[in-house]
């Protein structure tokens, strides 16, 4: 899922602060020892007692849980259900088989990335959105608003949401009473009433993330957790985890000012529904193709072992500015410096010498194919 691709600018711990919000299974995480910090309006635990490295590492290993239920959903309902979304977003939402999900995104007129999505058709007329915590108000207005020429409804939805990631994901599930075996890759199914599970993750490690009414998650948990292969993993993790796996931080990596074909995202549109059009920013974007990106998304891989932070700005060997760094750290699984970031359209081949400035000095990297590390999915 798109799972939560904001702007990892963790604030530190502001449990006192009233204005944020708190999830529904914060007790468990303060038994557990979790650190916290603001991040997308919300009092998230960013880390717990093992620490980044260790449970980033066993992520990767075992099994790594995730409370991602700042994440908002929505269901949406009707006999326009399909025509709407194909409006809201680059998709075929008609031709999206039951139980499939679909990585999409939500454009504005310009072609700007508003948010990107996971949309997965549950029935003939039915749809679950999964969207990110600190862009679900401004995606519920403009959803609202392109509804209203359909014969359709749309619900925000009241859940904890949880992401099992890692090899023994299915394992543990099976043991704590889940079995979803049967799902492949981007797969969904209802389990039980009130309840949505689809095989995907924002690890780049097969696994799952569920949604389930707040009442009934702590038994999940504890079920869950009562598996020694399975633990809690913070927000610090699941963000190296992430730009390892080459995967987009919606307010770092994308944004209302970067476009599909610039983010190296046209992948994840159709290419009937390129060619067809009929969705908000279609017109944007096909000039923007006919005309050439100016810059490209790329991964970068520094020398050394210092990681180059997002904001660095990007430049050649003779020292003129043909970028920016939009994500960056350190790499645990592949043990060195990883980062994303969007260079001059000339300089995105992989293996280009760049350098990044940092605090006065310029750091030397390399244009790196993405993903850093492989992707795990469990295929069909």
């Amino acid at each position: 899922m798109p799972r939560n691709r904001h702007a990892c600018n963790f604030g530190e711990n502001m449990g006192d602060d009233k204005t944020l919000k708190h999830l529904p299974l914060e007790a468990m995480h303060e038994e557990a020892g979790a650190r916290f910090g603001a991040f997308a309006g919300w009092r998230m635990p960013l880390t717990y007692p093992a620490g980044v490295m260790k449970e980033h590492l066993h992520t990767r290993q075992q099994a790594g849980l995730f409370d991602i239920s700042h994440m908002q959903l929505f269901a949406v309902e009707g006999d326009g259900a399909a025509a709407f979304l194909s409006r809201a977003c680059p998709l075929d939402a008609a031709a999206l088989g039951e139980g499939k999900s679909k990585y999409t995104l939500l454009l504005g007129e310009n072609a700007g990335i508003i948010d990107d999505l996971i949309v997965t058709r549950l029935g003939p007329s039915r749809f679950v959105i999964v969207a990110n915590a600190g862009n679900a108000a401004r995606d519920e207005a403009h959803l609202r608003k392109v509804a209203e020429g359909f014969e359709v409804r749309l619900e925000a939805l009241d859940r904890v949401l949880l992401a099992l990631q890692g090899p023994a994901a299915e394992d543990v599930l099976v043991n704590a009473g889940l079995d979803l075996s049967d799902l492949t890759f981007l797969t969904a199914v209802e389990p039980r009433e009130g309840w949505f599970a689809a095989r995907s993750g924002y690890t780049g490690e097969d696994g799952f993330e569920i949604a389930l009414p707040p009442d009934a998650a702590p038994r999940l948990v504890e079920e869950i957790l009562a598996d020694e292969r399975a633990k809690w993993i913070g927000l610090a993790a699941r963000d190296s985890l992430r730009l390892e796996a080459g995967l987009c931080l919606h307010g770092q990596d994308l944004s209302e000012e970067t476009d599909p074909a610039s983010a190296a995202l046209l992948w994840a549109i159709p290419k009937n529904v390129r060619e067809d059009g009929g969705f908000i920013g279609a017109e944007a974007l096909a000039r923007i193709r006919a005309d050439g990106i100016k810059e490209k998304r790329v991964g970068l891989k520094p020398e050394g072992r210092q990681p180059v932070r997002s904001g660095a700005t990007i430049v050649d060997g003779d020292g003129r500015a043909i970028g920016r760094v939009t994500s960056g750290g350190f790499g645990p699984s592949v043990e060195h410096p990883v980062a994303m970031g969007y260079v001059e359209k000339a300089h995105a081949d992989a293996g280009t010498r760049l350098y990044a400035e940092v605090r006065g000095s310029r750091i030397a990297m390399d244009v790196h194919p993405l993903p850093f590390t492989p992707h795990n999915y469990r295929k069909g």
